[in-house]
């Protein structure tokens, strides 16, 4: 919190913002002051040596699926994504893609869970991998396990959550509460219509104050410490390396094809075009916050009910 006033123009004290936070979110404040039960100490060896990538359901009832990856050395979120899905492989397999062609390298090692979602970035990490001359190449590139060990993006989460996740779930919650969400096709779609754009920016700028927040040191926690940014870029200030493997443009190619991008359209696009025309005919411009995207929602689903 301190770090998004200063990103916002607000000068003002650690101290200060703590004091707020006391007095504004007292609850939450004891929440998170609660003692938590000890974990297993996890080492990383270096930026790009493993990735851990999962998936998360919170949303999933109201029609936004969210996929993430995060850089088991420095933590640093390689991706957060947002979409009407996260069980179509293709589409895990386009977020991978594009961040090993922005890298243009891929990991030593990819952590993920047993699910089906994942079986195109596993074939691909093994593509990738298949001539290695490390102990982690071939087979051994790619690890599956429970959602328990892939410990990293796991914590992720529920920084996610306790930052943005846990509104937006509320928020939903809300219009089921009142009947105005009953979980249909129809209302999926202008879910997705109303505030997919709206939470992706959210996330978006979660994704960057946690990459250039930084990481203090503790007793309870074992290192390194610093901005997750600056760790994944520069390893050499921390003594360590970088394992990124580089891969071939026409390697890359090559699984380009086999993947499904994001759309353009949120939702479905008959949905997408109906919900355009009326909010026209209406003269309502897209939403900018999430009370605007409730009134969309509100208004699009009056007129669409009323006209069916």
């Amino acid at each position: 919190m301190h770090l998004r006033c200063i990103q916002n123009g607000l000068t003002v004290k650690r101290d200060t913002v703590r004091h707020l936070l006391r007095l504004l979110d007292p609850e939450g404040v004891e929440i998170r002051s609660r003692r938590r039960l000890r974990r297993r100490i996890y080492r990383g060896r270096g930026p790009n040596f493993i990735w851990h990538v999962d998936s998360n359901d919170k949303l999933k009832p109201y029609g936004i699926c969210i996929n993430g990856c995060i850089d088991g050395y420095s933590r640093n979120v390689l991706w957060v994504e947002s979409y009407s899905t996260n069980s179509d492989p293709y589409v895990i397999a386009g977020y991978f893609i594009q961040t090993v062609l922005d890298n243009v390298g891929c990991p030593r090692v990819i952590r993920a869970d047993f699910g089906t979602e994942n079986s195109t970035i596993r074939a691909m990490q093994y593509f990738f991998r298949t001539d290695g001359q490390d102990p982690f190449s071939g087979a051994r590139s790619f690890i599956q396990g429970s959602s328990q060990h892939n410990q990293r993006i796991e914590c992720w989460w529920s920084v996610l959550r306790k930052h943005c996740l846990q509104f937006w779930m509320n928020l939903f919650e809300e219009l089921k509460d009142n009947g105005d969400f009953c979980g249909d096709f129809l209302d999926k779609s202008l879910v997705q219509f109303c505030f997919m754009n709206l939470f992706q920016d959210d996330v978006d700028t979660i994704k960057k104050e946690w990459n250039s927040h930084r990481i203090s040191s503790s007793r309870n926690r074992h290192g390194p410490f610093g901005r997750p940014s600056v760790m994944y870029s520069m390893p050499q200030l921390y003594g360590t390396q970088n394992f990124l493997v580089p891969v071939q443009p026409d390697e890359i190619e090559v699984c380009e094809s086999e993947c499904t991008f994001k759309s353009p359209y949120p939702c479905d696009r008959d949905v997408f075009d109906l919900c355009i025309t009326l909010m026209a005919e209406a003269g309502i411009t897209a939403p900018t916050n999430p009370r605007e995207g409730q009134d969309l929602y509100h208004f699009l689903r009056t007129e669409i009910l009323h006209r069916i």
